[in-house]
This record gives structure tokens, C-alpha cells and sequence, in this order.
């Protein structure tokens, strides 16, 4: 099986020109991409990339000066931002209640809900490897622009692990952030296939706000990771985002932008962290059993309006990305299962009903048998036995409502 990371390193640039060639092109890049952007939106979202080739390749290097890779890079980079949207659609169905019934209903939403183009407003560009960047026996890096080829000198603390020749490097991305020059560079490398018959550890994960992950595992044990402090931080995020907006000055709109990268850094060494916890915590061989979370709300009426709009998501897609890759670097796995009366099953009798969960009190009490627990340790329960019948050969484990249950 092939895994990929993302080595983020960032660039020591020794003079000015090779800062202004570095701009040059990304912004050429960045226009070029905003036109094949355009073409694909006037065009049925067409994205077949030898068709675009052919009707935009000529265009592309004759009104932006593109080289002949750049300009095959700039409708590769488009097409993957246009599929990335189109998935991220796909999981966050549109929710809208029927006047008449008070039913509420959902919708898949795809790339015709789209009202105007996709716009690329940060300057990049991606670059192929050997063709456009390469990394020199010297230890620098070779990267290409508009103006020729730049030797920058790498700084990353690590870099020397992807160099042990079990590391294949792809594209890279070039970027520059709060004034500093960055190169995201995708390498790829051949692990062991996951096997069911080597399973040590079956590990389910309720995800959620007021704990981010609930874990339990095969030997009854079970792992609370706090999430109170993180929706205060998150709070007063939005506090400070709010004013911000109101004052509508220019100094305020920087400030703003500056504050979205700082949360979203933090979000993004959150999930790390706790990514790294939980694959160290269980070890080598484990399955992480997630639900899947496609149309799940996290809507809390229980707390305070200042806590309500901004705390009814995490980055549970970032999470569940982290942990996969740092799981297969470990020999592990982890795999999705339907959230369906995972968190109204009782994991003793197996009677579901909602009303047995008190939201209020964060507990569950089974009136059929009497069982009780916090709510958040029964649906990661009911997840690790979701996890455990994955492992005996069902492919799509769910929980079925039995009627007259």
C-alpha cells in the first residue's frame, strides 16, 4: 500500500531576485488558473483533462508566458481544486425544513449549485518534480520560474528521514505566507498492507465537541480527550472575529486574515496532537473505528448563544486524515462505519431508543435493562463493536431499529 505526507519546508532565500522571480510566477500561475477555472464553469464543469489540454494549452502559454509543464500544472491544479469541492459538497448536504410538515429534509448538493467560479486568490504554483524542482546532491533545492531555474537552501527540521531512499518525492507547492517562502512537497512511500488477521486492538472513536474523541477499545477500557477548553479558545475567537468585522477598517480586515491562519494552525496542531496521542496510546496492528459524520450536525441548544454558531463543527475531516496517515505509517488502519443509533443503541441489551440519552446530563440510561454510562463512552462502544464485526467479515456494519423494540 502507498502512503503520502506533505513536508512543508521553508525556503532561505539569498537575494531579492529570486523573491521577485518567485512572485512573477506565482502570480501568472495564479491568473492562469482563474481562467481555466472560468472555461470549466462555462463549460458544464467539463474536466477531462485531454480536452482542456487541447482547447487551453496554446491560450495558456501565449497570454500568461507559461512554460509547456506550467501550463499542463495550471489545468491539473484546477481540476483538483474543482473535484475537492465537489466532494466537500457532496459530504455537507443541503438541510432545509418543509413549511407544511415540519419535515426536515436533506439534498446532495454537486458543482451546479455553484453560482460563479471557483477563484484562486492566493498566488502558488505547483510544481512537478525533475520538470520543475529537484532536490541537488548539495542539499539545496533547484526550482523553476518564469525568469529560469533558483537554488534556494531548504529549512526543515526532519528532512533527512524522507532521504533513507524509501521515500518517493512528487509534486511540490510553492507559497509564500506572512512574508516568508514556503515549499509543500509530496512524498510517497510503499508500507505494509493492512492485515485483519494481525489485529491486536479494535479501537472505537465517538467524535464530538464537548469531548473531541471518546475512545474504547476491546478490553473495556475507555479514554476521555477534553474538548471544554478548546471551545472556550474557539469562543473567544469568534469574539474577537466579531468585533473585528464590525469596525470594517482596513487595519481590522489584515487582522482579520491574520487571525484565520492563527486558528487555523491551532485547529491544525489540535488534530496532530491528538492524532499522535491516540496511535501511540494503542500501538502497532490497532483498528481505528470511526462513524462516519456525512450530514451530522453538532448543533448544542444547551449552551450559551455566544458558544452556539461556533461550536457546532470541528475539523473532523482534518482529524480523521491525520490519524489515517499516521496509523499506516504504523501498521495500523482506520475505517468508517454508519453513525446510524450509535449514540441511542445500549451496547448491553441492544434496544435502541433516542429517549434513553439525556443530552442535558450527558448520560445514557437503558429503561429496558438499566444500564447507564455517559453518552459519549456509549457511542464509542457501539462504534468498537461496528469495529469488531468489520473484523469478522462484514463489510458495511450497521445497526439495524428493530420495531417494537
Amino acid at each position: 500500500m502507498e502512503m503520502q505526507v506533505t513536508i512543508k519546508t521553508k525556503l532561505k532565500i539569498s537575494n531579492s531576485e529570486i523573491a521577485l522571480s518567485f512572485s512573477k510566477t506565482m502570480e501568472q500561475y495564479r491568473q492562469a488558473c482563474n481562467y481555466v477555472s472560468e472555461y470549466i464553469f462555462n463549460h458544464d464543469f467539463d474536466m477531462k483533462q485531454s480536452r482542456l489540454n487541447k482547447e487551453l494549452y496554446t491560450k495558456l502559454r501565449n497570454l500568461f508566458s507559461l512554460k509547456s509543464q506550467m501550463a499542463q500544472s495550471v489545468i491539473r491544479t484546477v481540476i483538483a481544486r474543482y473535484k475537492t469541492v465537489k466532494t466537500q459538497m457532496a459530504r455537507r448536504s443541503y438541510k432545509y425544513q418543509d413549511q407544511n410538515t415540519g419535515e426536515w429534509y436533506r439534498e446532495v448538493r454537486d458543482l451546479t449549485w455553484l453560482h460563479k467560479p471557483i477563484y484562486f486568490n492566493r498566488p502558488q504554483v505547483d510544481l512537478q518534480r525533475n520538470r520543475d524542482w529537484s532536490y541537488l546532491s548539495s542539499g539545496q533545492l533547484s526550482i523553476n520560474t518564469l525568469d529560469g531555474r533558483v537554488k534556494v537552501d531548504p529549512i526543515c527540521h526532519g528532512f533527512s528521514q524522507y532521504l533513507d531512499g524509501t521515500w518517493k518525492f512528487g509534486l511540490a507547492k510553492l507559497l509564500k505566507s506572512s512574508g516568508k517562502w514556503y515549499l509543500h512537497i509530496s512524498a510517497t512511500k510503499e508500507v505494509t498492507d493492512f492485515d485483519k488477521q494481525t489485529v491486536k486492538h479494535v479501537v472505537g472513536l465517538d467524535r464530538g465537541l464537548r469531548f473531541l474523541a471518546t475512545s474504547y477499545d476491546e478490553q473495556g477500557k475507555t479514554a476521555f480527550f477534553d474538548g471544554q477548553a478548546i471551545m472556550r479558545k474557539r469562543a473567544k475567537y469568534q469574539k474577537l472575529r466579531a468585533t473585528l468585522q464590525a469596525k470594517g477598517t482596513k487595519s481590522a480586515k489584515r487582522r482579520l486574515k491574520k487571525l484565520s491562519g492563527r486558528e487555523n494552525r491551532w485547529i491544525s496542531d489540535v488534530n496532530h496532537c491528538l492524532s499522535k496521542t491516540l496511535v501511540q496510546k494503542y500501538g502497532a496492528n490497532t483498528l481505528f473505528v470511526l462513524e462516519n459524520l456525512n450530514g451530522v450536525s453538532f448543533e448544542r441548544i444547551d449552551l450559551p448563544k455566544a458558544l452556539r454558531n461556533q461550536n457546532k463543527s470541528w475539523a473532523f475531516y482534518q482529524l480523521e486524515q491525520f490519524l489515517t496517515y499516521k496509523a499506516h505509517l504504523n501498521n495500523s488502519e482506520v475505517v468508517e462505519v454508519s453513525a446510524k443509533y450509535t449514540s441511542q443503541r445500549c451496547p448491553k441489551c441492544g434496544v435502541i431508543k433516542k429517549d434513553n440519552r439525556n443530552h442535558g446530563k450527558h448520560e445514557y440510561h437503558c429503561t429496558n435493562c438499566g444500564y447507564r454510562s455517559n453518552d459519549d463512552r456509549i457511542g464509542a462502544m457501539n462504534i468498537q463493536l461496528l469495529g469488531t464485526q468489520y473484523i469478522s467479515g462484514q463489510e458495511q456494519p450497521k445497526f439495524e431499529l428493530i420495531a417494537n423494540a
